[in-house]
Parts: structure tokens; C-alpha cells; sequence
């Protein structure tokens, strides 16, 4: 299969213009690591435990390795041209404005509803604290939302700062958790009255406890947790030395997945019975209370409103460059391209918080269901920004292959084989969101309207040009 052939054109130089290389190697690392660890891990694995027991290590490891290939896809179309505007400028590039369009706009979804998610967890998390409880659920979100602006607002390097130490705060937490579990699972310390060890996988129906289709439903779910690896390839545009830092920075993710979330799952298994995890409490929570390690709610609070906070900040970031490389090719208006003096396109950013507004307002009129309204709409957005990574990088090999275009140099293991094994993963995903009534049946109903919708647009931005020709 092959995408049809059309002539290479580069997107104008002036896309990426004005921006500053401020992000260093450090905190490229930290923004790659923090992109693939969230409160999917955090908080979600109590419930994902509970629905596939053992098995969810299964999942991690299964949707972490086809994440890898995206990231490599990715990786291979940042060796080639480093850019601000990510996929969105591969897309222009490889595929036509109306593609960057497409691409754009469902990215731009995906980052305003986990926005309001985001904002809506946060408020959540700071009343886990009784001295907030009369505070009401939209002045946190309001307050966070102030901070995080802010910081995006005064430079990529304060962004770049800020998701350093977010990142490095959920780090620490999970090395000193897999340190001290397998020091537990190691001297047979008992915990909560069950001696540790891999017998506690077979003693409860093993690594499938509830059959092997759980586990394939769920794996819609887990693959979401990964939301937010492709925040590295828009990072690219303004690091100092990206051929240099970039590569290390994604080939690095492939084993921090297989240690965090496949080592965490296995260790957790192992040192509780899977029963003991439950929805709603954070399995992390669940083991050191059984030890009886006093204030570990706390702690991990502090570390998922940290990813909370993390994620945030990140779709500020990203959305602000992405509606800027809209812009500059005519699919968004044009005043979404300026930048400040800071060399921040100020007027993203603040378009991304007029509608993060809007789920602070959410918070006010209805705090109960904010969350669930939005989060399965995200997936969507999620979804269609790795297919579009994935489809550049496949018209990019083909124009390689046949000289039109230089080797990248950093080439995607097993392509295109590979590229189209992950575009089939990412199509199975979608058919078990279908199967997953009603909040998946519903969201994939949607995508016809979701398609009528950016059709309208595109309709408007030709009838808008006719105009001005």
C-alpha cells in the first residue's frame, strides 16, 4: 500500500521564525519522560487493576512499545526538519494544508478538553485537604490555570523550568517506590499481613484473572495514558541543539516505560494480592497503607496534582505553537501567529485559556460531571494526532527511497512495516472504544459530526481566500 505520490514543498521559513532555542537537555529529557507518565498511572492503575488484575502489565508493556514507534516515527521526522509546529508543518509538508488543518484542529481538541480535565483534577486533589473543603471547586481550577498562564506567557524557558521539576517530582516518586518495593518483595517483609512474592499472581487466578477479553478492552483505556508523547517532537523547534538532544531523549522512553509502568504494575501484583487495589485509590496509596507508612495520602496527592499540573502546562505550550503554525499557513486567523516580546505566541496561548476558562466555568455549574464529559472526547484528538505522525513519516520514507527527499538519519525501526502495524494498533483502539458502551459508543458516534464540523471550517478558511484573491 502506498500514500499517493505529490512533490515535497516546504512550508515558508517564517513558520518557525522568531522562536527562541531555549530549552536544554535536561529539561527536553524531563518534558519526553513527563510526557509518558501522568495520573493514568498515578490514580487510573487502582482501577485498571481491579477490571484486568495482573494482565495490565500485559497492556503497558503492549501499548508502550507500539507509543515507542510513534515517538520513533516522530523522532524521524525531527531529524529531518526540526520544527515548533510539529506535525502540524509534517503535515503541510507531506500531505497539504488541508491535512495540517485536520491535524491541527483535532490536536487543538484533544489539548482543550484534557485541559479542562486537568483543571477539574486539580480542584479535586486540593480538597482531598479538609482546610479546603469550603473553597469551591472553580477557584482552584481559576488559581492553577492563573499560574501555569502565567509561566507560559514569560518564556520557553520558564515553561521548559517549570515541566523540569513536574517531571522530576513524578520521577522521584516512582524510583523510590520501585526501590522500596522490591526491597519489600526481596526480604519477604510481610504487608498487611500477606507475605509478598509471585505466588500472589497464580493464588488469584492468575496473570488473566478475568479472562483475556478484559484485558483487550482495556487496552483502549491504557493507551491514553501515553497522551502527551508527541510533546517532545513540538519541543524540538526550540532546542538548542535538537539532532543531538532528541534522539537520546526518545530512544531513553522505550526502557523508562518498561521500568515505571510495566516494572510498577508487576511489583504491585507481587507485593498485594490484585484485589486488594480499588477504584478511585491510587495503588501506590494502597500498598504503603497497608505497611502502615503514615501520610502517604499526602504524598501522592502532592504527586498527582503535580502531573495534573504537568499536563497543563503542557497543553498550553503546545497549542499555543500548534494554532501559530495554523496560522502561518492560512488555516486559522492570523492573529493567532503573533509573539510577544518573549518570543511566546501570546495569542494562542490565550485563545487555549479563554476555552480552559469555559471548564472553569464547568467547574461552577456542574463539578460532578465536568470530567467525564470531556475526557472521552480528548481520546479522539489523541488518537488522530499519531495517525497523522505516523502517515508523515510513511510519505517522508517513500520520498527518501526515492531520492526526493535526504535521509533523516534516525530511522524508524522495522519501517514501514512497522509504521503500518502501529496505524492498525491505533485502528483497533478506536473498534474497542466502539465496544466500550456507552461513554466509548458515544464518543465514536461523534466522529462523523466531528468531521462535519471541521469540514464547515474549511469551507469558510476557501471562502475566506476567494475573497481576498
Amino acid at each position: 500500500m502506498d500514500i499517493p505520490s505529490k512533490s515535497p514543498h516546504h512550508p515558508p521559513p517564517q513558520v518557525d521564525e522568531g522562536y527562541h532555542k531555549d530549552l536544554g537537555r535536561r529539561q527536553v529529557q524531563m518534558i519526553a519522560i513527563g510526557g509518558a507518565i501522568g495520573t493514568g498511572l498515578f490514580l487510573g492503575a487502582g482501577t485498571r487493576l481491579q477490571q484486568a488484575g495482573p494482565s495490565l502489565a500485559i497492556d503497558y508493556l503492549v501499548c508502550g512499545i507500539f507509543c515507542f514507534l510513534i515517538l520513533r516515527a516522530l523522532g524521524e521526522l525531527v531529524m529531518y526538519r526540526p520544527s515548533a509546529g510539529s506535525f502540524v508543518s509534517y503535515a503541510r509538508e507531506f500531505l497539504g494544508e488541508k491535512a495540517a488543518y485536520a491535524a491541527g484542529w483535532l490536536s487543538f481538541l484533544n489539548w482543550a478538553m484534557t485541559g479542562i480535565v486537568d483543571i477539574t483534577a486539580v480542584a479535586l486533589y486540593m480538597h482531598f485537604w479538609g482546610t479546603f473543603d469550603h473553597v469551591p471547586q472553580w477557584v482552584f481550577a481559576l488559581v492553577a490555570l492563573g499560574i501555569v498562564g502565567t509561566m507560559n506567557m514569560i518564556g520557553v524557558r520558564y515553561f521548559g523550568e517549570l515541566e523540569f521539576w513536574f517531571s522530576l517530582i513524578k520521577v522521584i516518586a516512582l524510583a523510590l517506590f520501585l526501590v522500596f518495593g522490591c526491597v519489600v518483595l526481596g526480604l519477604k517483609m510481610p504487608v498487611g499481613g500477606t507475605v509478598p512474592g509471585f505466588h500472589l499472581i497464580s493464588e488469584n487466578g492468575g496473570i488473566f484473572p478475568h479472562g483475556i477479553m478484559p484485558a483487550l478492552f482495556l487496552m483502549q483505556g491504557v493507551v491514553f495514558a501515553y497522551s502527551a508523547i508527541e510533546l517532545v517532537g513540538t519541543a524540538a523547534g526550540e532546542c538548542a541543539n535538537p539532532r543531538e538532544i532528541i534522539p537520546r531523549a526518545i530512544n531513553s522512553v522505550i526502557w523508562r516505560i518498561g521500568l515505571f509502568y510495566v516494572g510498577s504494575v508487576i511489583l504491585l501484583v507481587c507485593l498485594l494480592p490484585w484485589t486488594a487495589y480499588h477504584k478511585g485509590v491510587s495503588p501506590f496509596v494502597t500498598f504503603f497503607q497497608a505497611l502502615g507508612v503514615p501520610h502517604v495520602d499526602t504524598v501522592m496527592n502532592i504527586v498527582v496534582l503535580t502531573a495534573a499540573l504537568s499536563s497543563l502546562n503542557s497543553g498550553l505550550y503546545s497549542t499555543g505553537r500548534i494554532l501559530r503554525a495554523l496560522a502561518m499557513g492560512g488555516s486559522a486567523p492570523r492573529a493567532l501567529a503573533k509573539m510577544n516580546r518573549q518570543s511566546v505566541p501570546y495569542v494562542g496561548i490565550l485563545t487555549t485559556v479563554a476555552v480552559y476558562l469555559v471548564g472553569v466555568g464547568l467547574n461552577y455549574l456542574i463539578p460532578a460531571r465536568v470530567f467525564e464529559i470531556v475526557l472521552n472526547v480528548a481520546a479522539l484528538g489523541i488518537i488522530s494526532t499519531w495517525s497523522f505522525i505516523l502517515v508523515c513519516q510513511i510519505r517522508l520514507r517513500q520520498l527518501v527511497d526515492r531520492g526526493e527527499a535526504e535521509s533523516a538519519g534516525f530511522r524508524m525501526p522495522g519501517a514501514p512495516y512497522t509504521s503500518w502495524l502501529t496505524l492498525g494498533f491505533l485502528g483497533f483502539v478506536v473498534v474497542m472504544m466502539a465496544l466500550d458502551y456507552p461513554e466509548g459508543t458515544y464518543t465514536v458516534i461523534a466522529i462523523p459530526f466531528i468531521a462535519l464540523i471541521l469540514a464547515g471550517g474549511w469551507g469558510l478558511i476557501a471562502l475566506s481566500r476567494s475573497r481576498n484573491a
